[in-house]
């Protein structure tokens, strides 16, 4: 049976989604209109509350694992299929928005919801995720749980590590109440849909309704040392100056210059700057900053650092500055899985909807559980593509638009 055209005109509850973004917004007020829920914060303990609240209410049963990873299962006709799943996360950044993550979890409720009101029964069970601690802004790494349960991190080294306090991550997850019982992996699944707020400007700017995701930026971080000699301002003649300053305003320069030489497919900036010792009458003596890369290419992320380190070599040696460069993060690029791509597409062109396909700049959860299980994503423009700013905000009609997709995609999926 063809479901997608036999059932074309399913569509969601467009305000009960947007009240239910709403709602979750009250759980961690930020100061400016955003929200700071972050993780294992009794404020993320809340909203979970109210997940599994909302969940239960609609008769899916919840289990949670060892890193706190939420999954919310709906029976299907055949229960000992494999789920299709929906997921993303709750917590945000200390100044985060009220979308970033939250809307690709609410909108699996509102199918679930949407689902029930129809009465209709899909033949793999539908299940709910929500991961711990996507972001990494309190605990290190980001994409913790999800990476967890991917294999790609250490479970014990995950419940091990500290936050800038000193807080321990098992601590604070049994601090909350939910610390579960359930084997991180065990939650076995068929695919995985994650729907996102894109966190650029494309979509908006382009007046596309929907970004069908088919890769993901891989990374380069790159650390950069820079030893000069501290000297007073004043007295110093400038042919004699070892200014590691000078050396750092150049490298970063040259950093934009790497990245638009390497266009298209690439970006590349510098946003971590540490200058010793930050007085106003002193040459720097030395410097910390950290070189970010992306592409979806491992080719032009690799032909970028070599780039980089031939202009770090020749400029220290100009100005007789001592370096290091040192790899301190990265993952290579992703191509999501081409079936679910597919689905995506196909469900967007089916409902009317303009759509385009997009890379993925930031990390998501999707990327990492994309290293075992079949996954896409979804994207809805946000305004101006502002994210991770308590400015971040979205349209009522993009969270339907986008939902709408994700639950076609998802239920042709789940017929499968």
């Amino acid at each position: 049976m063809n479901f997608m055209s036999l059932d074309s005109n399913i569509s969601i509850n467009e305000d009960r989604l947007w009240n239910s973004l709403i709602e979750m917004s009250k759980i961690g007020p930020g100061v400016a209109g955003g929200n700071n829920r972050q993780t294992l914060t009794a404020e993320d303990g809340q909203a979970r509350k109210i997940l599994q609240k909302w969940c239960e209410d609609l008769g899916m049963e919840m289990k949670v694992d060892q890193l706190g990873s939420m999954f919310f299962k709906r029976n299907g006709e055949d229960n000992e299929a494999l789920p299709v799943v929906i997921g993303s996360h709750l917590d945000t950044q200390p100044t985060g928005g009220k979308y970033d993550g939250v809307l690709g979890v609410l909108a699996g409720v509102e199918i679930v919801r949407t689902l029930n009101d129809l009465d209709l029964k899909t033949r793999r069970p539908i299940m709910i995720v929500n991961w711990t601690n996507e972001e990494g802004c309190r605990f290190a790494p980001a994409l913790m749980a999800s990476s967890g349960y991917s294999g790609l991190y250490e479970v014990d080294k995950i419940l091990n590590t500290k936050d800038a306090d000193g807080c321990n991550f098992e601590d604070e997850l049994r601090k909350i109440g939910w610390q579960g019982k359930e084997k991180v992996g065990d939650q076995k699944m068929h695919c995985y849909f994650e729907l996102h707020i894109e966190q650029g400007p494309i979509l908006e700017n382009e007046n596309v309704d929907i970004g069908v995701v088919t890769h993901g930026q891989g990374l380069k971080w790159l650390e950069v040392n820079l030893a000069g000699v501290e000297q007073h301002t004043g007295t110093t003649p400038m042919d004699v100056r070892k200014d590691a300053g000078l050396a750092m305003s150049k490298i970063i320069q040259e950093v934009n210059n790497i990245a638009l030489s390497n266009l298209p497919d690439v970006v590349g900036s510098v946003g971590h700057i540490e200058v010793f010792p930050n007085s106003r009458n002193v040459i720097p003596g030395k410097t910390i900053f950290t070189v970010d890369f992306r592409s979806h290419k491992n080719a032009k992320l690799d032909k970028m650092e070599l780039e980089l380190k031939n202009f770090l070599k020749k400029t220290c040696e100009n100005l007789k500055i001592d370096y290091t460069i040192n790899q301190i993060g990265g993952f290579d690029p992703i191509t999501f899985d081409k079936n679910c791509v597919k689905l995506i597409k196909e469900s967007a062109k089916k409902l009317g909807y303009s759509h385009k396909n997009i890379i993925s700049g930031a990390g998501h959860d999707a990327c990492a559980v994309n290293s075992i299980i079949p996954t896409a994503m979804i994207m809805c423009p946000c305004v101006d593509g502002i994210s991770h700013n308590e400015s971040e905000e979205i349209k009522k009609e993009w969270a339907t638009s986008s939902t709408n997709v994700l639950m076609h995609a998802a239920i042709e999926a789940a017929f499968q």
